[in-house]
């Protein structure tokens, strides 16, 4: 969806416009699917604060158990990143961004709605199931082209080109790159997956999958954002504090343990 007004999906150059977006999920509804996700887009020049509250009050009058929303990103060598540059687009303003995502927080909750993780809010009992197993590293199988698995250890990406594909299973192979993931890249993935949801980085976690050396670094390193409040320990979960979902990506970095901190 990302909008329900029509000169902002012309301005993000989508294929749909503000009554299909609409058509859709009532389609949808009228159809028997229940269990439906949209996603918005916030934190874009043409979105003012009055805009964005109406797209969120769209949002929960549909009814939908799930809502996706995500701040705008620019990414390098796109077409906006070179119109910001040439001055002809206004460049993403980084406190906007934030007082609509508290905004969104807010309006979500008295909807009824669970912040579960930091781009994710649902009904209760209507988590995305795929994703919240990936957040919260559960071992998950890829099948088909360009697919991704992980089993606890390594992670692994299936071949993309789809004849190539199936002419690998005809002949009992399967042409795949795997990552194998070391104790620092399964703990700092954990880290910043876990961070990021309402159920938080278990210490407990820490100390029976990564061992004391990695629970004692996290526990020192955790205790500066705590006297911020932007963490709290929680019957031993470390789960962001509202303030602390602005900084989530800082924090977990920072929570970050490498090879190079033993050295």
């Amino acid at each position: 969806i990302q909008s329900f007004f029509e000169e902002d999906l012309r301005w993000m150059n989508r294929a749909h416009n503000a009554t299909e977006a609409e058509d859709c999920i009532k389609r949808s509804q009228d159809a028997g699917f229940e269990n439906l996700s949209i996603d918005l887009i916030y934190g874009y020049p043409l979105l003012t604060d009055t805009k964005w509250l109406q797209n969120i009050n769209k949002a929960v009058e549909f009814q939908t158990p799930h809502i996706s929303a995500y701040s705008l990103t620019v990414e390098p060598r796109t077409a906006l990143a070179h119109a910001i540059k040439k001055g002809k687009q206004v460049p993403v303003n980084d406190e906007q961004s934030a007082a609509q995502f508290i905004t969104l927080i807010d309006k979500l909750k008295d909807g009824g709605f669970e912040h579960y993780e930091i781009s994710n809010f649902a009904r209760p009992g209507k988590y995305a199931v795929h994703n919240t197993n990936y957040w919260r590293g559960i071992p998950y199988l890829g099948i088909g082209p360009s697919a991704h698995g992980f089993d606890g250890q390594t992670r692994y990406l299936n071949i993309a080109n789809n004849a190539a594909y199936l002419s690998d299973l005809q002949e009992g192979r399967l042409a795949e790159t795997i990552e194998e993931l070391s104790q620092y890249d399964r703990f700092n993935e954990y880290i910043m997956t876990s961070l990021r949801t309402m159920w938080g980085v278990s210490l407990d976690k820490i100390a029976v999958d990564f061992g004391q050396v990695f629970l004692n670094d996290t526990l020192k390193n955790m205790q500066i954002f705590i006297e911020r409040t932007w963490l709290i320990n929680e019957n031993g979960h470390l789960i962001l504090t509202s303030d602390g979902k602005l900084f989530a990506d800082y924090i977990a970095s920072e929570l970050f343990i490498t090879e190079d901190d033993y050295l």
